[in-house]
């Protein structure tokens, strides 16, 4: 038996298809955005690999977060919108409009379709990134209340893009929006099973130590999450009618040194981890190659410094229970060891 017809934006994405699995296997009927139907088959044969049931209850239309083409269709008799789709390069860009102009107007965009075609909630997958970069480094906990700082240290053109997106879908919402609803997810570092033949998220972490491509470990912290939680959570905020008008991080509860993740890698793979790294690099040498490598800039104001934030707040509205963070971390490894992805190349794609 069917429920509620469901729009999910970036249907092609990681985020998005753990959701779309999600979703189908809950009874709901799922409409999909793509930028192009000749990705349909492939997209498909992806989300069955995941275990997608009940695919006849999804269907896929082209719509683009830089154009209001197909956003009318894609709306159509729609009740709940989970808008997934941004691009996503953490780190250093050439130009960070490439970022900030498709994450900031595709939101509006997607937002004025659902309330023209009549849609009662908007779900929006925003990030960490919009809640704790640019603050100061001392003992706050960082919660929902918390805004990024968008000319403070160590923000990159992601973290500008994912809080100039959340900002003006508040403020379309209390603007123009006529009675839409809408709820913002907060994730930390993504990972999790790899859908497909592609990498994405934070799961990059692990593919570049898998890979030999980080031959040293950085002084970092990272809050994890793992992909099947952070659908689960977007599923709880679609339903729960107390969810309007609320933020909610999304994380494990934990944050962990990049060391403890490359021991869990070496755990998980055994012989498969031999590129992965042990050893550390002094704070010192990532200052002095930052000077001559953008790649570094973003990482040294960050250097030893564990970010404290909590998720009460959707464990208690919610009743949002996640896994221990290094159960994303093995299944991420252990997916991409399985399907053959180690190395492999990293490009801008939708989350």
């Amino acid at each position: 038996m069917t429920s509620t017809r469901v729009l999910v934006t970036g249907g092609s994405g990681f985020i998005a298809g753990h959701i779309i699995v999600q979703l189908l296997a809950e009874g709901h009927l799922v409409r999909a955005t793509i930028r192009s139907l000749d990705r349909e088959a492939a997209v498909r044969e992806v989300l069955r690999d995941a275990g997608m049931i009940d695919g006849e209850h999804l269907e896929f239309v082209a719509a683009d977060l830089t154009s209001d083409a197909g956003w009318a269709d894609a709306v159509a008799g729609v009740e709940q919108v989970i808008h997934v789709a941004s691009p996503v390069q953490p780190g250093h860009v050439d130009d960070e409009d490439d970022l900030i102009i498709p994450a900031r107007e595709g939101t509006v965009r997607v937002l004025r379709a659902a309330r023209d075609g009549g849609a009662r909630r908007v779900v929006l997958t925003s990030a960490f990134h919009a809640v704790s970069w640019g603050h100061p480094h001392d003992d706050h906990v960082f919660t929902e209340d918390d805004w990024t700082v968008l000319d403070g240290p160590g923000v990159d053109a992601y973290g500008k893009s994912k809080t100039l997106a959340e900002r003006a879908a508040w403020e379309f919402v209390a603007d123009e929006g006529r009675g839409l609803e809408l709820v913002a997810m907060l994730p930390v570092a993504v990972m999790g099973p790899v859908m497909g033949g592609s990498v994405s998220g934070s799961n990059h972490i692990v593919q570049r130590m898998l890979g030999g491509a980080m031959p040293a470990l950085p002084h970092i912290f990272i809050p994890v999450v793992d992909v099947r939680d952070v659908a689960a959570a977007h599923l709880l905020a679609m339903a729960d009618a107390d969810a309007a008008g609320q933020r909610f991080l999304l994380s494990s509860g934990s944050v962990l040194p990049l060391s403890e993740i490359a021991a869990t890698i070496r755990t998980t793979v055994g012989d498969a981890a031999s590129r992965v790294p042990t050893r550390t690099i002094p704070n010192l040498v990532v200052r002095i190659a930052a000077v001559f490598n953008p790649a570094f800039r973003a990482t040294v104001p960050d250097l030893g410094y564990r970010k404290q934030l909590t998720n009460a707040k959707a464990r208690r509205m919610l009743r949002w229970s996640p896994r221990d963070p290094h159960e994303a971390i093995a299944a991420a490894a252990q997916s991409m060891v399985a399907k053959g992805l180690v190395p492999s190349a990293s490009p801008i794609i939708e989350v």
